[in-house]
């Protein structure tokens, strides 16, 4: 039996496979996300123990048998968050998450030293976890001086599970530390951000071993035997894993709280000028390349609050068939944007509101809007030599057909629909624990879901959502400049 633990922004959840992929259960126990100050985005890493403990509890219960016979934890998080940790690994402050846009200025900053976007083949973004601890030296002083290691948030849940300090390549290369290409550790970026080798946790790939669970824990839960930790991943390289997409061609686009639009690789091809993220797979020799916006089904919950209607009932006031693109353009730009822009200032407009428009027009808007921001970051991959002609379809957004239809129009790629079942970060995960269990080859485990439909963008309208698109594209300047 095999476990993927996936650690979300909201909750972590638990699936439980068997060693041919066949999910047996599943359990999940959330946790809150404080935003102290405008901008702040922080979390109690003791609240991700709590909820691990909850997590396993609840499946040693529903499934004894099954548990006493785990033989492999994966793991996935939320990339990019500082859990900092003194030398006796207590925690020194809460940790600071992806989406914290406080350190916006030591971020120019970093991303303007000589050969930093070359080493780690990205644009140093505000949510990344270097800059962040740029600003920790500078404003937390007294923090700065006791650092002792630096982890991503999955991988202080290793360290309680295992008692190791060890990360993937994959999450490591959302920090702007790793050398992306080398997949190691970059001494340049390490001195420049004035952290040192030794405050890094060991690196490992996402498929091999990272660990083994503590013995007390084994008893606690039930279990009989060793159990291998693997590397795991982030969270997008972990689904990529769970939805099969780890070779050239192949990719997802998910409407979640943020928005993705992910390509593999089967070559190191950065173009940090284009605000494309630039990763390590979770997997050896493989890359992944992906634009990433900061407020997908976001806007739609924003939405939903402002106008005290539900997203569903949102979504079920527009017809099931798209007719072409609305009067009305939307910029999601409600917590600054990723790709392309990199821009953690602006923020989100609607343009050419009547006053004969209904709610309706608005979730129209909203939605594509965030489909032309995901047509955004597929001109971004094109510019980095990817090529998507088909791409799977993932996440909350995609239960809405009319969003569906819009953005395979709008970014002119058919959407292959799974036909149900798990496909998610945590099967990735629990894949991962697989091969590092087994030795087993990457290729043989991370198949491809079943497709029940595959939504092709429509010749009729294609040509209409592209000058919307051009419409939309043109609005930002004069957006930023409103706002400068």
């Amino acid at each position: 039996m095999y476990l993927g633990l996936d650690l979300g922004t909201s909750g972590l959840r638990g699936l439980l496979i068997d060693g041919d992929g066949r999910v047996v259960g599943s359990a999940e126990a959330s946790y809150s996300n404080p935003h102290p100050a405008p901008g702040w985005s922080e979390q109690d890493p003791a609240d991700w123990i709590k909820a691990c403990r909850a997590v396993m509890a609840e499946l040693s219960a529903a499934y004894p048998r099954e548990i006493s016979a785990l033989r492999g934890i994966g793991l996935s998080g939320h990339m990019h968050g500082a859990t900092l940790l003194g030398a006796d690994d207590t925690v020194l402050r809460p940790c600071i998450l992806w989406n914290d846009t406080r350190s916006a200025e030591q971020a120019q900053w970093l991303d303007a030293q000589a050969g930093i976007r070359e080493s780690s083949g990205n644009i140093v973004f505000p949510g990344f976890t270097a800059p962040k601890l740029l600003w920790v030296e500078e404003h937390e002083p007294e923090v700065f001086a006791k650092l002792a290691k630096v982890l991503l948030p999955k991988d202080y849940l290793r360290l309680w599970l295992t008692g190791s300090h060890i990360s993937d390549m994959s999450d490591s290369a959302g920090t702007s530390w790793l050398d992306v290409g080398a997949r190691d550790w970059s001494t340049l970026a390490l001195e420049t951000s004035h952290i040192r080798r030794e405050q890094m946790p060991e690196l490992v790939e996402g498929s091999a071993a990272g660990g083994r669970l503590r013995a007390a824990l084994c008893t606690e839960w039930g279990i009989k035997g060793s159990v291998v930790v693997a590397g795991g991943g982030g969270d997008n390289a972990a689904a990529a894993c769970g939805a099969g997409c780890f070779a050239e061609g192949t990719g997802f686009v998910s409407l979640g709280t943020s928005g993705v639009l992910l390509a593999a690789r089967d070559s190191f091809a950065p173009a940090p000028e284009t605000a494309v993220h630039s990763f390590c797979h979770a997997v050896p020799g493989r890359w992944y390349q992906m634009g990433v916006i900061l407020a997908a089904t976001d806007c739609l919950n924003w939405l939903s609050r402002s106008v005290g209607q539900s997203p569903e009932q949102l979504s079920a006031a527009l017809p099931r068939q798209v007719s072409g693109p609305g009067a009305l353009t939307f910029l999601p730009y409600l917590s600054g944007e990723r790709t392309p822009h990199n821009d953690a200032a602006i923020r989100g407009a609607f343009v050419g509101l009547d006053i004969g428009m209904e709610t309706d027009a608005l979730t129209r808007a909203v939605m594509e809007g965030v489909a032309f921001a995901l047509r955004d970051s597929l001109e971004a991959l094109r510019k980095t030599g990817a090529n998507l002609e088909t791409v799977l379809a993932v996440g909350g957004g995609t239960r809405s057909r009319f969003w569906l239809e819009t953005l395979a129009s709008t970014l002119g790629l058919s959407l292959a629909l799974p036909a149900g079942g798990e496909f998610g970060a945590a099967l990735g995960a629990a894949r991962l624990a697989i091969c590092a269990e087994t030795g087993a080859d990457p290729a043989q485990v991370m198949t491809a879901p079943e497709i029940s439909e595959t939504i092709a963008p429509s010749s009729d309208l294609t040509a209409r959502y592209d000058e919307a698109y051009q419409t939309y594209r043109a609005l930002y300047p004069a957006l930023r400049q409103a706002g400068a």
